[in-house]
């Protein structure tokens, strides 16, 4: 059976290179006589490995010396609660952007832990935009200022990064993580789950300013303590080895095409394919008002859910699979993140074609 093309939202798809890697190694690694599955975190191999995915993230994005790189278990959401208990121990406030389910579900785990300002949202017109923000609603005493860089359900992204000044911005960036360069020094903290970009699902990476380490709340649990972790280089206790290791790789192939400058060509002109198939459609159109789109996320929906579900049942049986939207947008939603070559994308746009001509 030939591989599918697989526009999940994630877990998602991975460079076909990475996986051909994986199966050469893993009976076998490197010599060692065994599986990156079964060796012990604390071995010198693991060590190897473990080390080397830092420093290549570092390389990648950039990294200045004062952030500490945290590859940790339980998923994105588990930040929701950890993000508050580290830093919202100053005026105990902080500021957040709801543009979409994620940001709306880390602000109410933040309000049990302090005072929580909702400085714009876009939940009036179904997270279809990025809200222009207004300074004067900022906090100014604010502990840290939140936003969900990419929104991966609604298709929207920050083209523009809201101004701050001393406040921490703190951003969710699963959904768009090593797509293009991003300044990290404009950030006091940037995480996201793995299995939307950079590996499979079971790994989170949390990039954090030093100075603000060391303020957990008393009452934080040890696992949740951003220190623990970073005291013991990502090693407190048994990592997400497999997935660190395929994490490994995964930056690896990023640094063998090209780095970041590359991909944000690469994902642009993925993305300019689809969304101006959408704009010259009569039968379909995206969601997303045309300055907030994202490279990565692309919902678009006909206006008949008779034909949004006749449309994704026939294109999964052309091996266009999981294009299904979310239950709060419906429709369907493309996921092109890096691994998605442009020849699928091409694929897609043929199949769209071939439908309206067949449905119109």
């Amino acid at each position: 059976m030939s591989r599918v093309y697989n526009f999940s939202a994630g877990p998602s798809m991975l460079p076909e290179e990475v996986l051909k890697t994986a199966a050469a190694e893993m009976l076998d690694y490197h010599g060692c006589g065994q599986s990156v599955m079964e060796m012990s975190h604390r071995s010198k191999v693991f060590d190897e490995i473990i080390k080397s995915a830092e420093a290549s993230l570092r390389e990648l994005m950039r990294i200045p010396d004062n952030y500490k790189v945290l590859f940790l278990q339980g998923g994105a959401s588990t930040q929701f609660a950890a993000i508050p208990l580290n830093f919202m121990n100053g005026s105990g406030k902080a500021d957040y952007v709801v543009t979409g389910q994620w940001a709306k579900k880390a602000a109410a785990e933040a309000k049990k832990y302090g005072e929580v300002n909702i400085v714009a949202s876009s939940a009036d017109k179904t997270f279809s935009y990025i809200p222009k923000l207004d300074k004067a609603a900022f906090t100014p005493d604010a502990d840290y200022f939140y936003i969900c860089m990419n929104n991966t359900i609604y298709g929207t992204v920050y083209h523009e990064l809201p101004d701050t000044g001393k406040v921490p911005l703190i951003a969710d960036i699963s959904s768009c993580f090593l797509s293009e360069p991003l300044d990290v020094s404009k950030f006091g903290m940037l995480y996201g789950g793995a299995q939307k970009n950079v590996a499979p699902a079971g790994l989170t990476i949390c990039i954090i300013r030093e100075d603000l380490l060391g303020h957990a709340r008393d009452i934080t649990p040890t696992m949740l303590d951003y220190k623990t972790h970073a005291d013991a280089d990502s090693l407190y206790n048994t990592p997400p080895c497999y997935t660190i290791y395929i994490c490994k790789l995964v930056l690896d192939w990023l640094k063998e095409n090209g780095g970041l400058e590359a991909m944000r060509e690469r994902n642009v002109k993925k993305a300019k394919l689809l969304y101006d198939y959408l704009d010259n459609s009569k039968l379909f159109r995206g969601t997303v008002v045309p300055e907030d789109r994202s490279l990565m996320n692309v919902p678009f929906v006909t206006d008949s859910d008779e034909l949004n579900a006749k449309f994704v049942k026939e294109a999964a049986e052309a091996g266009l699979v999981n294009l299904k939207g979310h239950r709060t947008v419906g429709g369907m939603r493309a996921s092109i993140y890096n691994a998605m070559p442009y020849e699928g994308v091409q694929a897609l746009v043929d199949f769209m074609a071939k439908f309206e001509k067949e449905n119109a």
